[in-house]
Protein backbone atom coordinates (compact mmCIF):
# COMPACT_ATOMS: atom_id res chain seq x y z
CA UNK A 1 0.00 0.00 0.00
CA UNK A 2 2.63 2.44 0.66
CA UNK A 3 4.54 1.66 -2.23
CA UNK A 4 1.74 2.11 -4.47
CA UNK A 5 0.87 5.74 -2.85
CA UNK A 6 5.20 6.39 -3.34
CA UNK A 7 4.35 5.76 -7.12
CA UNK A 8 1.22 7.54 -7.50
CA UNK A 9 2.99 10.71 -5.81
CA UNK A 10 6.37 10.33 -7.71
CA UNK A 11 3.78 10.13 -10.91
CA UNK A 12 2.32 13.45 -10.24
CA UNK A 13 5.52 15.44 -8.93
CA UNK A 14 7.18 14.58 -12.07
CA UNK A 15 3.48 15.51 -14.14
CA UNK A 16 3.33 18.55 -12.43
CA UNK A 17 7.52 19.83 -12.89
CA UNK A 18 6.90 19.07 -16.29
CA UNK A 19 4.19 21.30 -16.64
CA UNK A 20 5.80 23.86 -15.08
CA UNK A 21 8.23 24.41 -18.20
CA UNK A 22 5.30 24.64 -20.59
CA UNK A 23 3.92 28.01 -19.66
CA UNK A 24 2.37 29.75 -22.06
CA UNK A 25 4.54 32.49 -24.57
CA UNK A 26 4.07 35.86 -23.08
CA UNK A 27 3.14 34.51 -19.43
CA UNK A 28 4.94 36.96 -17.64
CA UNK A 29 2.80 37.25 -14.02
CA UNK A 30 5.35 36.44 -11.69
CA UNK A 31 7.79 38.10 -9.89
CA UNK A 32 10.92 36.58 -8.90
CA UNK A 33 12.52 35.28 -5.51
CA UNK A 34 13.68 38.98 -4.66
CA UNK A 35 10.67 41.07 -6.07
CA UNK A 36 12.13 41.92 -8.59
CA UNK A 37 10.33 42.64 -11.74
CA UNK A 38 10.30 39.35 -14.71
CA UNK A 39 13.11 39.17 -16.79
CA UNK A 40 13.18 39.22 -20.59
CA UNK A 41 12.74 37.00 -23.85
CA UNK A 42 13.80 33.67 -25.09
CA UNK A 43 15.34 32.86 -28.23
CA UNK A 44 14.57 30.30 -30.39
CA UNK A 45 16.00 28.11 -32.80
CA UNK A 46 15.21 26.96 -35.51
CA UNK A 47 15.71 24.84 -38.52
CA UNK A 48 17.05 26.73 -42.14
CA UNK A 49 13.98 26.73 -44.16
CA UNK A 50 15.87 24.08 -46.73
CA UNK A 51 15.58 21.96 -43.76
CA UNK A 52 19.31 21.75 -42.74
CA UNK A 53 20.95 22.08 -39.65
CA UNK A 54 21.66 25.18 -39.74
CA UNK A 55 19.76 27.40 -36.63
CA UNK A 56 18.81 31.00 -36.94
CA UNK A 57 18.39 32.65 -33.89
CA UNK A 58 14.53 34.05 -33.51
CA UNK A 59 13.26 36.86 -31.29
CA UNK A 60 9.73 38.64 -31.05
CA UNK A 61 9.41 41.57 -33.01
CA UNK A 62 13.08 41.56 -34.65
CA UNK A 63 13.16 45.20 -35.77
CA UNK A 64 12.65 46.13 -39.45
CA UNK A 65 13.19 50.07 -38.64
CA UNK A 66 13.73 51.84 -35.64
CA UNK A 67 12.42 54.84 -33.98
CA UNK A 68 15.11 57.29 -32.43
CA UNK A 69 14.57 58.52 -29.42
CA UNK A 70 16.18 60.55 -26.04
CA UNK A 71 16.01 59.93 -22.54
CA UNK A 72 16.92 63.02 -20.13
CA UNK A 73 18.20 62.41 -16.62
CA UNK A 74 19.73 65.01 -14.04
CA UNK A 75 20.27 66.96 -17.00
CA UNK A 76 22.06 64.32 -19.03
CA UNK A 77 20.57 63.08 -22.35
CA UNK A 78 21.10 59.72 -23.98
CA UNK A 79 20.44 58.87 -27.21
CA UNK A 80 18.04 55.62 -27.23
CA UNK A 81 16.51 53.65 -29.96
CA UNK A 82 12.90 51.96 -29.83
CA UNK A 83 12.47 49.10 -31.92
CA UNK A 84 9.89 49.22 -34.82
CA UNK A 85 6.84 47.33 -33.34
CA UNK A 86 3.18 48.06 -32.14
CA UNK A 87 4.08 48.12 -28.26
CA UNK A 88 7.02 50.26 -29.21
CA UNK A 89 4.95 52.63 -31.71
CA UNK A 90 1.95 53.20 -29.10
CA UNK A 91 4.68 54.01 -26.62
CA UNK A 92 6.33 56.72 -28.82
CA UNK A 93 2.62 58.21 -29.70
CA UNK A 94 3.00 58.71 -25.82
CA UNK A 95 5.85 60.91 -26.00
CA UNK A 96 7.05 63.11 -24.56
CA UNK A 97 6.51 62.04 -21.16
CA UNK A 98 8.56 62.33 -18.12
CA UNK A 99 8.13 60.01 -15.47
CA UNK A 100 9.23 59.69 -11.78
CA UNK A 101 10.97 56.03 -12.02
CA UNK A 102 11.34 54.22 -8.67
CA UNK A 103 14.03 52.12 -7.47
CA UNK A 104 14.55 48.15 -8.14
CA UNK A 105 17.22 45.89 -6.91
CA UNK A 106 20.21 48.21 -7.54
CA UNK A 107 19.96 47.07 -10.90
CA UNK A 108 16.36 48.80 -12.63
CA UNK A 109 14.40 51.94 -12.55
CA UNK A 110 10.21 51.31 -13.14
CA UNK A 111 7.50 53.37 -13.68
CA UNK A 112 3.18 51.84 -13.83
CA UNK A 113 2.13 53.81 -16.97
CA UNK A 114 -2.07 54.47 -16.70
CA UNK A 115 -2.01 53.03 -20.53
CA UNK A 116 -1.67 49.59 -21.36
CA UNK A 117 0.29 48.82 -24.41
CA UNK A 118 -0.17 44.96 -26.52
CA UNK A 119 2.52 43.11 -25.06
CA UNK A 120 4.60 40.54 -26.93
CA UNK A 121 7.06 38.78 -24.06
CA UNK A 122 9.69 36.81 -24.42
CA UNK A 123 12.50 35.44 -22.01
CA UNK A 124 15.90 36.85 -22.59
CA UNK A 125 17.78 35.38 -20.02
CA UNK A 126 20.28 37.95 -20.02
CA UNK A 127 19.52 41.29 -19.34
CA UNK A 128 22.06 44.61 -20.60
CA UNK A 129 22.14 47.50 -19.70
CA UNK A 130 20.88 50.18 -21.35
CA UNK A 131 17.55 47.86 -22.30
CA UNK A 132 13.76 49.30 -21.80
CA UNK A 133 11.43 47.08 -21.82
CA UNK A 134 7.63 46.40 -20.61
CA UNK A 135 6.76 43.98 -17.81
CA UNK A 136 3.25 42.78 -18.08
CA UNK A 137 1.40 45.43 -20.20
CA UNK A 138 1.66 48.64 -18.51
CA UNK A 139 5.03 48.29 -16.13
CA UNK A 140 7.98 50.51 -17.99
CA UNK A 141 11.30 49.54 -16.89
CA UNK A 142 14.95 50.64 -18.02
CA UNK A 143 17.61 48.44 -17.26
CA UNK A 144 20.99 49.87 -16.15
CA UNK A 145 22.71 47.08 -15.02
CA UNK A 146 23.59 44.05 -16.88
CA UNK A 147 22.64 40.79 -15.35
CA UNK A 148 20.88 37.00 -15.86
CA UNK A 149 17.28 37.04 -15.24
CA UNK A 150 14.27 34.00 -15.84
CA UNK A 151 11.31 36.86 -16.26
CA UNK A 152 9.55 37.49 -19.14
CA UNK A 153 9.16 41.20 -20.67
CA UNK A 154 8.11 43.26 -24.24
CA UNK A 155 11.33 44.87 -25.66
CA UNK A 156 10.43 47.94 -26.45
CA UNK A 157 14.61 49.47 -27.33
CA UNK A 158 17.52 50.15 -25.45
CA UNK A 159 20.04 53.63 -24.76
CA UNK A 160 22.65 53.58 -27.81
CA UNK A 161 25.78 54.19 -25.44
CA UNK A 162 24.62 53.51 -21.83
CA UNK A 163 27.91 53.80 -20.05
CA UNK A 164 27.20 56.46 -17.67
CA UNK A 165 23.56 55.87 -17.34
CA UNK A 166 23.79 54.08 -13.89
CA UNK A 167 25.63 57.01 -12.16
CA UNK A 168 23.39 59.82 -14.03
CA UNK A 169 19.83 57.35 -12.94
CA UNK A 170 21.55 57.25 -9.26
CA UNK A 171 20.02 55.46 -6.69
CA UNK A 172 16.54 56.11 -5.31
CA UNK A 173 13.27 57.27 -7.61
CA UNK A 174 14.54 59.73 -10.30
CA UNK A 175 12.86 61.42 -13.13
CA UNK A 176 12.96 60.39 -16.86
CA UNK A 177 12.31 62.11 -19.86
CA UNK A 178 11.12 60.10 -22.97
CA UNK A 179 10.64 62.13 -26.11
CA UNK A 180 10.98 61.09 -29.98
CA UNK A 181 14.53 62.26 -31.29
Amino acid sequence: MKRGLFIILTIVALWSLASCGAAPAGDSASTNEGGTLPPAQQEESRSAPDGSDAAEEVTPETPSSEIAMTLTVNGQTFSATLWDSETSRQFAEQLPLTLNMSELNGNEKYFYMEKELPTDAYQPGQISAGDLMLYGNNCLVLFYESFSSGYSYTRLGSVDNPGQLAAALGRGSVNVTFQVS
